[in-house]
């Protein structure tokens, strides 16, 4: 068994949302199951942090879940800021169990388990809290993050965290956030939302005692990052 992951989908098969107009995305749906199946068995993890859709609801989503669903392995999923479709724990696995999507499985104030490592994670929020609905969210995911982490570690795991928006961006950050991943240690973060220019400001290596690894789709040429040595050695 081995731990993949990858950020940032970018789904739109119920939807009019091509994402070839941007440079670098061409066919990249092709690609990525090109390089998914190449790679991923069915008895592998794959962690995807978030923008899996471009869907509004589980109608315009449901072609691209489906999609999801039938590549290789087991796939962890949580939220990304263009998931709209997302909705509440008890809503979505009710529509995965009817529909029967049962390789997706909900990362959300909980973890799940990979040998010794506890799969943890949350959306995060922009790196500014001056804004008081901005510090609310950004408090907030702070909160599940703690959640996720703590339920890894009350089950004896070493938590590693997957976000999809990144707690260092160049010279902002998001205190609240590393505040969490300081104070349980954690030496690993993936995360994604960046694309375009925006990578040549992204974080990969250790910062600060961390070690980050941003996995956007288009920053990993839409090839799943196998991370299975990565986050079961102890250094950085």
């Amino acid at each position: 068994m081995r731990l993949y992951t990858i950020a940032d989908l970018h789904l739109s098969f119920g939807v009019d949302k091509p994402m070839d107009i941007f440079g670098g995305w061409y066919d990249h749906v092709n690609r990525i199951e090109q390089n998914w199946q190449k790679k991923v068995r069915p008895e592998d993890i794959v962690v995807l942090p978030g923008d899996l859709s471009w869907g509004m609801n589980f109608e315009q989503t449901e072609k691209d879940l489906e999609f999801l669903n039938k590549l290789n392995g087991t796939k962890i999923i949580s939220k990304g800021n263009h998931d709209y479709w997302w909705n509440t724990v008890s809503k979505m696995q009710r529509f995965f169990d009817e529909k029967g999507f049962d390789t997706l499985n909900i990362l959300h104030n909980n973890h799940y388990a990979f040998g010794g490592i506890g799969i943890c994670g949350t959306r995060g929020w922009v790196n500014d809290n001056s804004e008081p609905a901005s510090a609310k969210v950004i408090a907030r995911e702070a909160i599940r993050l703690e959640l996720s982490i703590k339920s890894a570690v009350n089950a004896g795991l070493r938590p590693v965290v997957f976000l999809h928006y990144p707690p260092v961006f160049g010279e902002s950050r998001n205190f609240e956030i590393l505040d969490v991943l300081y104070k349980y240690g954690i030496k690993w973060v993936f995360y994604g939302h960046l694309h375009g220019k925006a990578h040549s400001y992204a974080v990969n290596g250790v910062f600060d005692g961390i070690n980050y690894r941003l996995i956007s789709s288009d920053f990993l040429h839409f090839d799943p990052l196998d991370i299975t040595e990565i986050v079961q050695s102890d250094n950085l």
